[in-house]
């Protein structure tokens, strides 16, 4: 497959300098700089799905008129919570 350019990105001296303090031994800051749109590209790509399946409960609740209560919901994340803690041996 062929590859393709991502536009120069103008920043201050400032964090070129940061960027560059932060690689790893062998990292070029293009590699940084891919790595970074890669991650960015894959993080808004989970974020709109989370987006559209919230919506898609939304809109299946509001056609079924089957809906469940903030308390109801709250409780059982909180019974969740609670059990999740026991088994890490964590309170509070």
């Amino acid at each position: 497959m062929k590859t393709a350019a991502i536009p120069a990105v103008r920043v201050s001296p400032e964090l070129r300098q940061a960027a560059e303090d932060l690689l790893q031994a062998g990292e070029t800051l293009s590699g940084f700089v891919e790595e970074a749109v890669r991650r960015n590209v894959e993080f808004r790509q989970a974020q709109k799905a989370f987006l559209e399946r919230g919506l898609a409960s939304g809109e299946a609740s509001r056609k079924s008129g089957k809906y469940v209560s903030s308390a109801a919901m709250l409780g059982k994340l909180a019974r969740r919570l609670e059990r999740a803690r026991k088994g890490l041996g964590v309170t509070g």
